[in-house]
């Protein structure tokens, strides 16, 4: 493994940050360009209440994939601090576990998913004239949750050694396979929000099996052996217990989110369908934090296990001041380009004023995501990860829903409703960043 594993815990930090943080970014950007084609595609050639009906689906399926994906948290942590201790003969034993895993939660989402489709949406106040193609697209994307399941944590085995290029890699193909099959078959069979949610579940089964064929042929200590799938009840506790808090973070994270797109079907299907317009702005902004996120996630198991405490600290510092940096720049490109970027989407003046008013209120303050973001990495990174999950449900989850029975009762519009995203980001993320200091004067103490 020592040709492609990066030294995490020897030279300097900052070049091999970026090394890991940009295609990671890269990545999530890239999956997100061909996600947005689907919006595109439908918004140009179905119509605005085709775009609503996939578009106000994305903070359900936020809300399904995050309880299982922060289990790859887990997973990454345990092999890269496996990694800084040089215990190569377990890391075999968690590619295993965390792959069987995989599957598990994969097809629990996909029934879950199905069965749930129609009662979660209409809680949502989804408008009953697109009521019946959400639900239909819903439950079409639902049939992929395995296979992006697999990608996930196939993907989490591949960053703890550092290697966030072939992921990459694997998202350009599926991408490219996405976009093709949304063309031929919204505009070439004349399918509409089926058409787009079939193509998405194939692309995601194009990813995953380019990540298990990139694992079954990897160095011994990582390999894939589909002969010895098996779970290893000492290793799936440590990924439980390090990736759970992060699962159910990420679940109640989507469910306040769930909330504000409830009460943003209320303002009708311009409303939904310029508000995922944006979104798709929105989330490559917030991957760049998401990229540094999981960067120092991995730096800090190994070299928290390296027992390196000063190179702990400055993977802190590095990951912040580059993620929010980088993040600031993306961002102010989005915003003085939002007219014109929106127009990629729809032409609609209604849809348009909708979505230029979420970029606006939402996108200026949204490098604010680092403070807790990274923050809660370094501490997961260090073993603790069930307090910057409190952290996260107290202060930005549980802010959000008493916004809306508050100050969104007393001023009732759209842009008050958008004001709730960067209030909860300098809240939580001030909680974050005390946290942080006081446990890591605790955790480093231990290894010093």
């Amino acid at each position: 493994m020592a040709s492609k594993q990066m030294d995490m815990v020897h030279g300097s930090l900052w070049n091999k940050i970026l090394l890991v943080a940009l295609p990671l970014a890269a990545s999530s950007m890239l999956q997100q360009l061909f996600n947005s084609a689907d919006v595109a595609v439908v918004g140009r050639f179905a119509g605005s209440d085709a775009l609503a009906a996939v578009g106000g689906n994305s903070s359900v399926i936020n809300l399904l994939i995050n309880l299982f994906v922060g289990l790859s948290v887990g997973a990454n942590v345990v092999i890269a601090n496996y990694i800084g201790q040089k215990r190569m003969d377990k890391i075999q034993e968690v590619v295993h576990t965390v792959m069987i895993l995989a599957v598990v939660c994969g097809v629990c989402m996909m029934l879950l998913g199905i069965g749930m489709a129609r009662l979660v949406l209409t809680w949502m106040n989804t408008p009953i004239g697109i009521l019946d193609d959400a639900v239909l697209y819903l439950r079409i994307y639902m049939l992929g949750m395995p296979f992006i399941m697999v990608y996930n944590f196939g993907s989490a085995i591949l960053r703890s050694i550092g290697d966030t290029r072939r992921p990459l890699i694997c998202l350009t193909i599926s991408g490219v396979v996405n976009v093709v099959l949304n063309i031929a078959l919204v505009v070439g069979v004349g399918l509409e929000v089926e058409g787009v949610a079939i193509a998405t579940v194939v692309s995601n089964i194009v990813s995953s099996g380019i990540i298990v064929l990139i694992l079954t042929h990897e160095d011994e200590s990582i390999r894939l052996h589909l002969n010895k799938l098996r779970i290893n009840g000492k290793d799936l506790l440590k990924v439980l217990r390090i990736g759970g808090p992060a699962g159910i973070q990420g679940m109640v994270f989507s469910l306040s989110n769930v909330c504000i797109q409830s009460a943003i079907n209320g303002f009708g299907p311009d409303a939904i369908a310029g508000s995922s317009a944006a979104l798709n702005f929105e989330y490559c902004t917030y991957f760049v934090i998401s990229a540094f996120n999981q960067t120092t996630v991995t730096f800090t198991s190994q070299n928290y296990g390296a027992r390196e405490a000063e190179r702990c600290k400055k993977v802190y510092r590095l990951c912040m001041l580059m993620g929010m940096g980088i993040c600031a720049v993306v961002s102010t490109t989005f915003i003085l380009g939002r007219h014109t970027f929106i127009q990629i989407f729809t032409n609609d003046p209604a849809v348009i004023e909708y979505a230029m008013i979420r970029m606006t209120h939402v996108m200026l303050l949204e490098c604010l995501t680092g403070t807790y973001e990274i923050s809660g990495a370094a501490m997961r990174g260090m073993g603790y990860s069930l307090l910057p999950t409190v952290f996260t449900i107290l202060g930005s989850c549980g802010f959000r829903i008493l916004w809306l029975y508050t100050v969104f009762r007393v001023f009732p519009t759209f842009d008050w409703l958008m004001n709730v995203y960067p209030a909860t980001w300098v809240l939580t993320g001030t909680a974050m960043i005390t946290a942080y200091l006081l446990i890591r004067r605790k955790a480093l103490r231990i290894i010093e």
